[in-house]
């Protein structure tokens, strides 16, 4: 009784505190307007149970919902695991644009070494999230050798670059 009188009362149950930003569309000759979201995303969801349903009947339903359900075999990667792999990758792009900012803004062009150092060692990332990806397939076991010839690379550039770094720091620091 409550819920009916709650869904079909005339009143707003609740207040209207928030608004769109307005744009300023005074230099335009035409005002253009978004749609809203609700309908948008009803639209959406609407279009997603006619396609995943079609023309199935209420009998049939049951079935079609059972059978869209994923099982993930036993070595897959969990929702975690798979945060920390993503974040690591993203963490370390970050890492090396900042590495190149700084060698940009310091003048310091040994830096920049470093940043192209780290290379080798962002694609043995992407080596580690394919393999995974594709649940440590042993048809991409060359992702794995490749992943350790590219950590193998990635730490060489790093310490030539570290040492081109010591020794440009060196050498300004002679010229003081």
């Amino acid at each position: 009784m409550a819920i009916t009188s709650i869904l079909c009362s005339q009143k707003p149950l609740l207040k209207h505190t928030h608004s769109f930003p307005k744009f300023n569309t005074a230099s335009k000759s035409h005002k253009t307007r978004f749609p809203a979201p609700k309908p948008v995303a009803s639209l959406l969801g609407t279009g997603l149970v006619l396609t995943l349903a079609g023309s199935a009947s209420a009998t049939e339903l049951p079935q079609l919902l059972s059978s869209l359900q994923l099982t993930e075999p036993a070595n897959a990667l969990s929702l975690p695991t798979w945060a920390i792999h993503v974040s690591s990758v993203v963490e370390w792009i970050i890492a090396m644009a900042l590495v190149w900012e700084y060698g940009e803004k310091s003048g310091f062009d040994s830096w920049k070494g470093l940043s192209w150092g780290m290379v080798p060692l962002l694609g043995g990332a992407f080596c580690a999230c394919t393999w995974h990806f594709f649940y440590n397939s042993e048809s991409l076991e060359v992702l794995v050798a490749l992943q350790a010839a590219l950590t193998v690379i990635g730490n060489a550039t790093m310490c030539f670059a570290a040492f081109r770094i010591y020794k440009s720091s060196e050498e300004r620091s002679e010229k003081l």
